[in-house]
């Protein structure tokens, strides 16, 4: 079913709000010189029928890790397969291939701990054929970073406040955020009713925590929205001394909405979007070519089935 492209001004102000998930009308009206009442009409629109949701990113715990995995499985049976790793709340990434026999996921971990789906649940079943692991080493970028890449530099700079000072995150501000979680865009009263804390409060609060760069949004959204049609995950072998400047480089990148350097063989994965297999040709072959990478293995996503708005809180080890 084909998905009907937003328009040139929905996709700014939905920049403008990667920029800055709590930005005021005023302030976006200000930078990118449409009418305030256009922005917010345009914006209770976009959020009120649910083509964006704006959410906090929630820091990942200390010692938490991440772990990359290539399931193979029996035609027929990744659905199922599908399904009973996205009740899971380590594994918050899940994608099946366009091939329709292998399944990508993300899935946190404890380096310390054995990890029972790894060693035990997955070997057990019978319709996967075959599992490949890989340790996220370093992370380049990831999906809250990434922009739509409608908006000047000027603009997106303008519209981006910088952190300034640093702070410690007590127990009232843990829970300001929490009540944040679905919605990053909440007003002080809303919170204030969620937590039972005093608007006042949660208003300084809710300042302190953005000044600072505890609070961090994302915007959710499909992006084939934006005419965005293609996703691929691409699995790239690349030289141990070029490794951090070609994943620095390939985070900059304006179709990557994550890279990371991984244990194994391709040490580097990057996640991309693009209008179409041109364009995703064109970055393989002359954006990745001109990196002088060893090999790309390009795997087009047929569907995703779990990419969550925060990470999970942490299961306990076992």
């Amino acid at each position: 079913m084909a998905v009907e492209v937003l328009d040139e001004r929905d996709l700014q102000l939905i920049e403008a709000l990667q920029c800055d998930g709590r930005l005021t009308a005023e302030r976006a009206s200000e930078v990118l010189g449409i009418n305030i009442r256009t922005v917010r009409r345009r914006w209770s629109a976009l959020l009120g029928d649910g083509t964006i949701r704006v959410t906090t990113v929630r820091e990942r715990p200390p010692g938490l890790g991440a772990m990359l995995l290539r399931i193979k499985v029996l035609r027929g049976k990744v659905d199922a397969i599908a399904a009973a790793l996205a009740a899971r709340d380590d594994v918050p990434f899940i994608d099946l291939t366009a091939a329709g026999d292998e399944i990508s996921a993300v899935m946190f971990t404890h380096a310390s701990t054995r990890s029972g789906l790894l060693h035990n649940l997955l070997p057990a079943t019978k319709a996967v054929t075959s599992v490949e692991a890989k340790t996220v080493l370093h992370v380049f970028g990831e999906a809250p970073e990434w922009r739509l890449g409608v908006l000047t530099d000027e603009e997106r700079h303008a519209l981006t406040a910088a952190p300034t000072g640093t702070s410690t995150v007590d127990d009232t501000d843990l829970s300001v955020l929490a009540a944040l979680d679905d919605d990053g865009r909440a007003s002080a009263a809303s919170v204030a009713e969620r937590t039972g804390l005093p608007e006042s409060t949660v208003r300084r609060r809710i300042a302190a925590l953005a000044r600072t760069g505890a609070l961090r949004t994302q915007v959710l959204f499909d992006p084939r929205r934006a005419g965005l049609v293609v996703d691929a995950n691409l699995w790239i072998q690349v030289e141990p001394s070029r490794l951090d400047s070609v994943g620095r480089a390939m985070a900059e990148h304006p179709a990557s909405h994550g890279t990371v350097a991984t244990t194994g063989q391709t040490n580097l994965q990057v996640a991309v979007w693009v209008r179409d297999l041109d364009e995703l040709y064109h970055l393989v072959t002359r954006d990745l070519g001109a990196l002088g990478v060893h090999s790309v293995d390009t795997v087009l996503v047929g569907r995703a089935v779990k990419r969550p708005a925060t990470p999970p809180r942490p299961r306990s080890p076992r």
